[in-house]
C-alpha cells in the first residue's frame, strides 16, 4: 500500500507552518487546513507532491502571519515563540537546530510575512526561487530580492559569533547550581554586558513585562528571583528544545517555566523564561520535526 504523501511529508510541513509562526497551535491549524485542501485535489495532476504540500501550508500560513499580529498586538507582555520538546538528534541537523533556537525565531519575528516566508523556504528548507514565486505568489526576480533583504536583516540581528552547543550546556549547569543553593556568582561571571531578558507569563503568570536588558540590572533580578526559587520546592530538568539544551523548571511538582539560553563565545547574552502555561503544553512529549 502506498502511504499518502501528506502522511509522508507532515513532519516538514508543521516544521514549515512552525517557523513560519512561532506556535505549535497555529501550526497545527495551518497543517489541519493543508490536509482538508489535499483531500479535494486531483492527484493526477500532482507532478511533485512535497512541493505542492508546502505550497499550501505556505499560503495558509501566510494567512495566518496576518491575523496573528493583530493578536500579537493585544497580548498582555512580551510574547516568545512556544517550546517545543524534540529529540536531540535534531542537532545534527545543523542548520535545523540553528533555525529552531528561540534566538533565531525571535529574529524570524521581526521580518515581514512575505520576508520571513522566503527566508524560511530557502535558507533552511533549500527551496528554489521558482518554487518560492509560487508559494507567495511573487515573480521569481521579485522573490530575490525579497530573499536578499531578508537574509540582510537576519544577518544583523542573529548571533555575533560562534555559538556552542557545551556553552549552552555549561551556562546551564551554572543556572541550574544557583537554583538549587541561591548563589549566583558563577552565573553572574558569563553574562554579556548588554545580556537580555525576556519573560512571557501571557497575563496568566507573572513575568517581567518589559525586556531587561544590561548585566547589572539582569544581575538583580536574577539575584532576586533564583533566591525566591531556592527557597522553594523547586527542581530542574535539562532537556531538548527546539534543537538545544534548555532547562525546564518544576515548582511544588507542578511545571513552572521553560528558560531557553543564548549564548555567544562563551557568554550568556540572551535569557528566554516562558511561564505562560497555554505554551507549555509540547514540553512534555516530543514533537517530531524534519526537512
Amino acid at each position: 500500500m502506498t502511504t499518502d504523501p501528506f502522511v509522508t511529508h507532515r513532519g516538514l510541513l508543521f516544521t514549515v507552518a512552525y517557523e513560519m509562526l512561532g506556535t505549535a497551535a497555529d501550526a497545527e491549524d495551518v497543517v489541519q487546513e493543508t490536509w482538508l485542501k489535499w483531500t479535494r485535489v486531483d492527484r493526477a495532476e500532482v507532478r511533485d507532491p512535497r512541493a505542492f504540500l508546502v505550497r499550501i501550508v505556505t499560503r495558509a500560513a501566510l494567512d495566518q502571519l496576518r491575523t496573528a499580529s493583530r493578536r500579537r498586538e493585544e497580548y498582555v507582555g512580551q510574547w516568545l515563540p512556544e517550546p517545543l520538546l524534540t529529540s536531540p538528534d535534531i542537532a545534527e541537523d545543523v542548520e535545523l537546530a540553528d533555525s529552531l533556537s528561540m534566538a533565531m525565531l525571535l529574529v524570524l519575528e521581526t521580518l515581514t510575512p512575505t520576508q520571513r516566508a522566503v527566508f524560511v523556504l530557502h535558507d533552511v528548507f533549500d527551496f528554489g526561487y521558482d518554487e518560492l514565486a509560487e508559494a507567495v505568489g511573487k515573480s521569481e526576480a521579485a522573490v530575490r530580492q525579497i530573499a536578499s533583504r531578508a537574509r540582510a536583516h537576519v544577518a544583523e540581528r542573529k548571533p555575533r559569533g560562534a555559538v556552542s552547543r557545551a556553552d549552552t550546556q555549561g551556562a546551564l549547569e551554572a543556572f541550574q547550581r544557583a537554583v538549587a543553593t541561591g548563589e549566583i556568582e558563577d552565573l553572574l561571571d558569563i553574562l554579556a554586558p548588554d545580556v537580555v531578558v525576556l519573560g512571557d507569563g501571557g497575563g496568566i503568570k507573572q513575568a517581567v513585562p518589559n525586556a531587561v536588558c544590561g548585566a547589572d540590572k539582569v544581575g538583580r533580578l536574577l539575584r532576586a528571583g533564583l533566591a525566591v526559587l531556592a527557597a522553594s520546592a523547586t527542581r530542574t530538568e535539562t532537556v531538548t528544545v527546539n534543537g538545544w539544551p534548555a532547562l525546564v523548571v518544576w515548582i511544588d511538582d507542578e511545571l513552572d517555566s521553560v528558560v531557553s539560553l543564548r549564548v555567544e563565545e562563551g557568554l550568556v547574552s540572551g535569557i528566554y523564561a516562558l511561564r505562560n502555561p497555554e505554551k507549555l503544553s509540547r514540553i512534555l512529549q516530543e514533537v517530531e520535526l524534519s526537512r
